[in-house]
C-alpha cells in the first residue's frame, strides 16, 4: 500500500469519527462547512507531517500545531482520537456540559495548543512559538490553519509581515481556501485574489494545491523555503461532500440530517467520495 493509500484511509477514519461527532450534536448543529473543507489537510498533519507522540505530549522539541480557524475542531478532535491523544470517551463528550471538549479547549496534554474562538489570533501565537524556537536552538517546527475569511483581520496582515521579517522558515502556514465565510461568499465581502502573489510581495514563499488532494499536499509541505515562512493555500470546498450543506454559508454552522450522514457513509464505502 502507498503512503498516499494509506493517508486516504487516514482521512476517512477522521471523516467518520467527524460525521459522528455532528450527528451526535443534534438540533444543535456544529461547525461542518468549515470542518470538512479541511479533512485531508489534518489527515497529512497528523499521519505524515507533524513530530508529536501521545505518549510524550509536552516534549520542548515537538511541533507545534496552532488551528487559528477553531472551527475545524471535528476533524481536530477526530485527529487526535486517531493519534492516541484522547479516548473514545473523550469524544462523546463533545458538545457536553462538563465533557472535555467542549467549546474550545487548550490542553497540551491532549495535543491542545491554542484554544482559538476569537479568529485573527493564531498565527500571532505562531509566530511567537517559532521565533522562541530560533532563540532557544530548538528544532521543532510551528504549523498554523488559517482560515481565508479569517485573512480579512488586519492582525494576521500585521503577523504575516513579522514573520517575513524575523525569517521564519521553521513556520509553515495552510490557508483552507474554500471561498466562503460565516456570511457569504469571500470576493464579495472582502476579496484575497491574488493571496498568493500578495504573500510573495511580504517575503513568504508559497505554493498552492487542491486542498482534498493528498499527493498535492504532501508536494506542498516538501516546498523548500530557506529563510522564508512557508505559506500552503490549499483550494478547497466547505462542507466537502455533504449534499445538502457543500459550498454554502450555512454549513459553517449547520446540524448533520440522518440522510446526509448516510449518504458520505456509503460514498466512503463504495470509494465514490473524494471525487476532486
Amino acid at each position: 500500500m502507498t503512503e498516499i493509500e494509506q493517508l486516504e484511509i487516514f482521512s476517512n477514519k477522521i471523516r467518520k469519527t467527524s460525521l459522528d461527532m455532528a450527528l451526535s450534536a443534534g438540533k444543535a448543529g456544529c461547525h461542518i462547512g468549515g470542518g470538512f473543507s479541511c479533512i485531508e489537510i489534518f489527515a497529512v498533519l497528523y499521519g505524515k507531517i507533524l513530530n508529536v507522540d501521545a505518549k510524550d505530549p509536552v516534549n520542548e522539541n515537538r511541533d507545534r500545531f496552532i488551528p487559528s480557524k477553531a472551527h475545524c475542531i471535528l476533524p481536530n478532535f477526530a485527529s487526535l482520537l486517531h493519534t492516541g491523544f484522547i479516548g473514545q470517551n473523550d469524544i462523546l463528550s463533545f458538545h457536553e456540559n462538563g465533557g472535555l471538549l467542549a467549546g474550545h479547549p487548550e490542553n497540551r496534554e491532549i495535543g491542545l495548543e491554542f484554544s482559538g474562538g476569537s479568529l485573527g489570533m493564531g498565527l500571532s501565537v505562531g509566530i511567537g512559538m517559532s521565533l522562541a524556537a530560533k532563540r532557544k536552538g530548538l528544532s521543532h517546527k510551528t504549523y498554523v490553519l488559517l482560515g481565508d475569511g479569517e485573512c480579512n483581520e488586519g492582525s494576521v496582515w500585521e503577523a504575516f509581515m513579522s514573520a517575513a521579517q524575523f525569517r521564519l522558515d521553521n513556520l509553515i502556514v495552510v490557508v483552507d481556501y474554500n471561498n466562503m465565510q460565516f456570511d457569504g461568499v469571500n470576493y464579495v465581502i472582502m476579496g484575497l485574489a491574488p493571496l498568493d502573489e500578495k504573500l510573495k510581495a511580504f517575503g513568504w514563499q508559497t505554493v498552492s494545491c487542491n486542498g482534498h488532494n493528498i499527493g498535492e499536499l504532501l508536494n506542498a509541505f516538501e516546498m523548500p523555503h530557506p529563510e522564508k515562512p512557508l505559506a500552503i493555500i490549499a483550494h478547497t470546498i466547505k462542507a466537502h461532500g455533504i449534499p445538502s450543506l457543500e459550498n454554502k454559508a450555512e454549513s459553517h454552522h449547520a446540524a448533520l440530517s440522518q440522510e446526509d450522514y448516510d449518504f458520505v457513509i456509503n460514498a466512503m464505502k463504495d470509494g465514490s467520495y473524494g471525487r476532486i
